[in-house]
């Protein structure tokens, strides 16, 4: 039986368990082939989720109109200082087996950039934390808005073998990349593959991406716009929004974002993309990009009620779009793929409580693979 490292937060510290033969609470990973290894800390995400089931209790039977600002709070990087950061970067490992290590990234931290406090200028340091003797350097990672997985690498060999057979999976259709999102509406129908081109265009100050719907070969040719491919599957659903899964094909800047909007829909605490929707006696349609310009979030009363929020406060709403699964081709003496998983943020879960939405083992392992005749077509 494989054995579980598993880090117990009590108090202000810290010990040490060892569990045989089960799951544990605050990491969960799966490996196609038999060898298990976790030998990282608790994540920051999951301690902070299990400090606050603990007191959730007591504190909802006072007060059940509490929404996720109050509980558990969402992380403000800006706040924290670089000791900090690297602290919560280094308690965010979930997969670690030479030469690669997977995290848990928070929402709002860059991945580049001239910021001090992006991933790639903390790389350095969190080598040090990690005590690792090689340099870090980044294989895979989410958007800056994004939580989820971060893939590292300490061998720029293994690196780049991966990363052409995340090039290879692409040109197969096969995805690499699980999201999960909290989206306001429901796709239809339940599972389908959305093909639409994308390209960035300016809209009053901000270059946006927007949906290309007839694009001409001589489109694609002049690199003017980009086929973009999402496969998605919804999870569970509960009056008018959804948990759904995401599996990107292609890669496009906000293509999720994007291609959501196309199927009616919007992910929650989108800010920029979800202007492009409006409604007439509750029937949604889409907008003209052209007069699309970001704002926050609008959302029908009752869903604010839902989650204890009113709209002035809802500028505050984080990206409810998680990079929960990767899978990983084999490498070096590995003979079979590996899928690694990173647990949604606390606040990511609270939301599916308020909302009433079931997030059952990050949904099924596979989705299917055949090409759906339900599609949005180029």
């Amino acid at each position: 039986m494989n054995h579980i490292r598993k880090q117990i937060w009590t108090g202000n510290m810290t010990r040490t368990a060892v569990i045989h033969g089960h799951s544990c609470f605050s990491i969960r990973r799966l490996v196609t082939d038999s060898a298990l290894h976790l030998s990282s800390p608790v994540s920051w995400y999951d301690i902070q989720l299990k400090e606050q089931i603990q007191k959730r209790g007591q504190h909802l039977k006072k007060d059940k109109a509490v929404n996720i600002l109050q509980d558990p709070g969402i992380p403000v990087l800006q706040k924290l200082t670089r000791d900090n950061l690297l602290d919560m970067l280094a308690t965010s490992v979930v997969y670690q087996e030479n030469p690669l290590i997977g995290i848990n990234k928070p929402p709002g931290l860059p991945i580049t950039g001239e910021d001090n406090l992006c991933l790639t200028s903390l790389l350095p340091e969190l080598q040090q934390r990690l005590n690792l003797s090689k340099e870090l350097h980044i294989v895979k990672a989410s958007n800056r808005d994004y939580s989820g997985l971060v893939l590292l690498s300490t061998c720029h060999q293994t690196t780049k073998y991966i990363e052409d057979a995340f090039i290879h999976a692409r040109k197969k259709k096969e995805a690499i990349a699980n999201y999960c999102t909290v989206i306001v509406g429901v796709p239809e129908p339940a599972e389908g593959e959305i093909s639409v081109a994308l390209k960035k265009q300016n809209i009053g100050e901000h270059n946006l991406v927007v949906p290309v719907f007839h694009p001409t070969p001589g489109n694609f040719q002049r690199k003017e716009v980009k086929k973009a491919v999402t496969r998605y599957k919804v999870l569970d659903t509960t009056d008018s929004c959804a948990l759904v899964q995401l599996q990107p094909l292609t890669s496009f800047e906000s293509q999720l974002q994007v291609h959501l909007t196309v199927k009616l829909c919007a992910v929650l605490g989108d800010h920029v993309h979800s202007v492009r929707l409006g409604k007439v006696l509750g029937v949604p349609f889409c907008l003209p990009v052209e007069s699309a310009i970001p704002q926050t979030q609008v959302l029908d009363e009752s869903l604010l009620r839902k989650l204890h929020f009113d709209q002035k406060q809802m500028w505050k709403m984080p990206l409810h779009l998680h990079l929960h699964k990767l899978v990983i081709p084999p490498f070096e003496r590995k003979k079979s793929a590996t899928m690694i998983t990173a647990t949604p943020p606390a606040y990511f879960l609270r939301t599916l409580e308020l909302l009433g939405l079931t997030m059952n083992e990050f949904a099924e392992e596979n989705m299917t693979k055949k090409k759906t005749r339900n599609c949005v077509q180029q």
